[in-house]
C-alpha cells in the first residue's frame, strides 16, 4: 500500500505541474515585420501569474541623430523616441537573412559570458511618422555606401530617427540597392517594377541618405520614362532641396528648363504663320484652339512672357491679303457664274478663298483681344484693289470680304477697336455698301458669325462719327433697306438716335 500510495501522489504531482503554463519563449528578431521584442516580452508578462524578468537588451548607442527632412540631419538630446519602449512599434531586418527558425528549433541557451562573441554593429532606422523600426546588419556596407551614415555613425552601429512621411517600402528598397552589387541594367529592372512614383520615393531616400549610386540609378531610371504632371511637381521639388546634386539632375534639368529658352510669344508667331500656310482644314481648326488657348488670358503657358510682336503678325496679316488679292483677280470669271448655289462653283479658288479669310478673321481677332487691332482698321480701310473688284465678283465669293468688315464693324461697335474718327469713318467709307449687298448672303451662310452682334456693331459704330458723316450713311442705308429688306442691316434703332441727336434733342435745341 505505501508503494500505492507514493505512485498516486506522484500522479497528482506531475498532473499539477502539466496543469502550470509554460513562460512565453523570446520573441525573435528577423527579416519579416515583427513586434519589437521589448514589447512583446512585456505584454506577454501582464498576462501572466507573475512578473518575467525581461529579456536582456543592449542599450542604444550614444551616437543618434534625427533625419528631420531629406539631406538635413541634426542631434537629439534623447538616443530613443517617446514611446519607443512598450510601444507598437514594428520593426524589420533589412538584410539577405533567412526564415527564422520555429521555437522548437532555435539555437540552445548562449555560453557564459567569457565565451559569448563580439555582437555585431546594426544600424537602426527608426520612422517616427510610420512607427516602424529598420534594421540592418551590414553596417559596414550601408557605411561606405551613405555619406550620412559614414560620417554620423562609427563601427559600434547607432540609429538613425526620421521624421515625415516617407514611404517604408521606399526606405527598404533604397537600403537593398546598398546591399546588392546591381549593374546599371538590374537596377533598371529594380525599379521598373515599382513605376515612376516608387521611383521617386526611393531617389528622395537615397538624396537624404547621400546614396550617390542609388540616386544615379534613380535619375537613370526616371530620364527614361516619362511622368505625369503630379509626379513632374515632386521631381522639381527634390532639385530644390538638394541643390548640390544639380550636376546629377541635369538631364531631368534639360526636360524641365531649356538651356536657352526662347520667347514664347516669338513662338506663337511661328505656330500661326505655319497654321495660315496649312491645308488640312480640320487639323487647322484645331491648332487654332490650341493657340487660342494659349493665348487667353488665364493660360498658364505665356504667363509673364512678354507681349506679342504686333509686327509679326500684321506680316502675316499682309501675306493672307496678298494671297486674297490674286484669287479675287483668278476668280473673275465668276462673275456669270450661278449665283443660286454655292455648290455650283466647286472648289479650287472658292476653297482657298474661304480658308484665307478664315485665317485673316483668326489674326484680327488675336489682335483685336491683346488690344492691338487699330492698324489693321486702316490696313482694311485701304484695300482698294478688293474693293474695287467686289462689285465684279460673284456674291458667293464677294460676301467673304464683307466677312472680315463684320469682324472690324463689330469690334468698333463694342469699343474693342480706338480709332480715331478718320480712321473708323475710312473703313465706312470703304466697305460700309458692300456689307449692304453681301448681308443676305452672311444671313443665310453665317458659319459662326453673329448676325444680331453684327447689326448691333453697324450701328453703334455708326453713332461714333459725326452727324454729318452720320447722315450720308444713314441715308444710303435707308435707300437700301427699302428695297431689300431684311436682306439689309436693321439699323433702325441707330437710326432714331441719330435722327434725335440731329433734329429733337440737339445741343443748341431749347426744348
Amino acid at each position: 500500500m505505501p508503494t500505492t500510495t507514493s505512485a498516486s501522489t506522484a500522479a497528482a504531482a506531475q498532473r499539477r505541474r502539466s496543469r502550470r503554463k509554460a513562460p512565453p519563449p523570446r520573441q525573435p528578431w528577423c527579416c519579416s515585420f515583427v513586434l519589437d521584442p521589448s514589447t512583446a516580452a512585456a505584454t506577454a508578462a501582464g498576462r501572466s501569474p507573475g512578473p518575467l524578468p525581461a529579456p536582456p537588451r543592449a542599450k542604444p548607442p550614444p551616437l543618434s541623430r534625427r533625419i528631420r527632412s531629406p539631406g538635413r540631419v541634426s542631434p537629439i538630446d534623447d538616443p530613443t523616441l517617446p514611446g519607443a519602449a512598450g510601444s507598437s512599434s514594428v520593426s524589420a531586418r533589412l538584410s539577405s537573412v533567412t526564415e527564422c527558425p520555429p521555437p522548437a528549433l532555435l539555437a540552445p541557451p548562449p555560453p557564459p559570458a567569457a565565451a559569448v562573441e563580439k555582437p555585431r554593429a546594426i544600424l537602426k532606422l527608426r520612422m517616427v511618422e510610420k512607427g516602424v523600426i529598420l534594421e540592418v546588419d551590414e553596417l559596414e556596407r550601408v557605411r561606405r555606401e551613405s555619406k550620412v551614415v559614414g560620417k554620423i555613425l562609427g563601427q559600434r552601429g547607432g540609429e538613425l530617427t526620421v521624421e515625415g512621411m516617407v514611404e517604408v517600402d521606399a526606405f527598404r528598397e533604397a537600403v537593398d540597392m546598398m546591399l546588392e552589387d546591381e549593374d546599371e541594367a538590374a537596377a533598371m529592372r529594380r525599379l521598373a517594377r515599382g513605376g515612376v512614383a516608387r521611383a521617386i520615393d526611393v531617389l528622395e531616400v537615397a538624396l537624404s541618405l547621400m546614396f550617390d549610386r542609388g540616386v544615379n540609378n534613380c535619375l537613370t531610371y526616371l530620364d527614361a520614362v516619362p511622368w505625369n504632371e503630379s509626379e513632374e511637381e515632386t521631381i522639381k521639388k527634390l532639385m530644390y532641396q538638394h541643390s548640390s546634386y544639380k550636376a546629377a539632375f541635369s538631364d531631368l534639368l534639360a526636360r524641365l528648363q531649356p538651356e536657352r529658352p526662347a520667347s514664347s510669344a516669338e513662338l506663337v508667331v511661328e505656330l500661326a504663320d505655319s497654321i495660315t500656310k496649312g491645308t488640312n482644314n480640320n487639323a487647322r481648326k484645331e491648332l487654332r484652339n490650341l493657340v487660342n488657348g494659349i493665348l487667353s488670358k488665364s493660360s498658364v503657358y505665356i504667363k509673364g512672357d512678354k507681349e506679342l510682336d504686333s509686327r509679326c503678325i500684321y506680316c502675316i496679316c499682309h501675306s493672307c491679303l496678298n494671297s486674297l488679292v490674286g484669287l479675287f483677280e483668278e476668280s473673275s470669271e465668276l462673275a456669270h457664274a450661278d449665283q443660286t448655289s454655292l455648290s455650283s462653283v466647286g472648289k479650287g479658288p472658292l476653297s482657298r478663298i474661304y480658308k484665307l479669310v478664315e485665317d485673316i478673321n483668326w489674326l484680327l481677332q488675336i489682335l483685336i483681344d491683346r488690344q492691338m487691332g487699330e492698324e489693321f482698321v486702316d490696313v482694311w480701310a485701304n484695300q482698294k484693289t478688293l474693293s474695287s473688284m467686289h462689285e465684279r465678283v460673284s456674291p458667293m465669293v464677294r460676301h467673304e470680304l464683307s466677312r472680315i468688315s463684320a469682324t472690324v464693324f463689330i469690334a468698333m461697335g463694342s469699343g474693342k477697336l480706338h480709332c480715331t474718327g478718320d480712321r473708323r469713318f475710312g473703313v465706312f467709307q470703304a466697305w460700309f455698301r458692300p456689307m449692304l449687298v453681301d448681308f443676305g448672303w452672311l444671313r443665310r451662310y453665317p458659319k459662326g458669325l453673329n448676325m444680331t452682334a453684327l447689326e448691333e456693331g453697324i450701328g453703334q459704330a455708326l453713332l461714333t462719327l459725326t452727324l454729318k458723316q452720320q447722315q450720308a450713311l444713314f441715308l444710303e442705308w435707308f435707300e437700301a433697306f427699302s428695297g431689300q429688306g431684311r436682306e439689309c442691316p436693321d439699323l433702325i434703332r441707330a437710326f432714331q438716335v441719330w435722327w434725335r441727336r440731329s433734329f429733337v434733342r440737339s445741343l443748341g435745341s431749347t426744348s
